[in-house]
């Protein structure tokens, strides 16, 4: 009797967890930069799909992220600040952002996956960090390398071209609640462009390129 497998699919027509092949091709078939993986158990399945698919996907490739140190940045870049990024497998796909605290390049927090773009990520991953600090009463900047997102964050509107639909509901409650919340509040932090071409990535870059 063959063992039983379960498949977790994070980009296809409808991402979720299967328990049989047939219905795994179903989800990725003749979707370009699909993402799956097979799992002995529903727990391994259930803690993968809850992850990112970069952590299962690809290990003998995946390169190995060089930390940078603070200290090698150049001295016009303020360290107590927090930095934002976000990635994306496919464009549209499974998104994901981050924030870092440059100070030291710890996580500060940590979202997705989730079917969505780059630019909803990164607008996101702004807002976030504004609510974060305003609920935790702290002063800092914000920098993103998104000149749309900034922008979209200024406008207070995430001016996406992403359809809604089944896949992308989810995730436009989320960009409803962030803009609920640019609306309703104010606030001091100042956002600032972070210059890839001169200072190389952000820190919160998830290192995919």
């Amino acid at each position: 009797m063959a063992k039983k497998r379960f498949y977790v699919v994070w980009s296809g027509l409808v991402p979720g967890i299967y328990k049989s092949w047939d219905e795994c091709q179903e989800q990725i078939k003749g979707v370009k930069q699909a993402l799956y993986k097979s799992f002995d158990t529903l727990e391994e399945a259930e803690r993968a799909y809850s992850s990112s698919p970069h952590d299962y996907i690809g290990q003998g490739e995946k390169k190995e992220k060089v930390k940078v140190s603070p200290d090698s940045y150049p001295r016009e870049i303020r360290r107590n600040a927090l930095a934002v990024d976000a990635a994306c497998s496919g464009n549209p796909g499974m998104m994901e952002y981050r924030g870092v605290y440059i100070g030291t390049g710890e996580e500060v927090f940590h979202f997705g996956p989730m079917f969505g773009t780059n630019n909803i990520g990164e607008f996101l991953a702004i807002v976030h960090g504004l609510a974060l600090l305003k609920q935790k009463g702290i002063e800092l900047p914000i920098y993103s390398d998104s000149r749309n997102a900034l922008l979209w964050v200024k406008g207070k509107q995430c001016k996406t071209k992403l359809p809604r639909n089944n896949k992308s509901e989810e995730l436009f409650k989320y960009i409803e609640r962030a803009e609920k919340w640019l609306r309703e509040n104010s606030y001091t932090t100042p956002l600032l462009k972070w210059e890839t071409d001169k200072w190389g990535e952000i820190p919160a870059d998830f290192g995919r390129k």
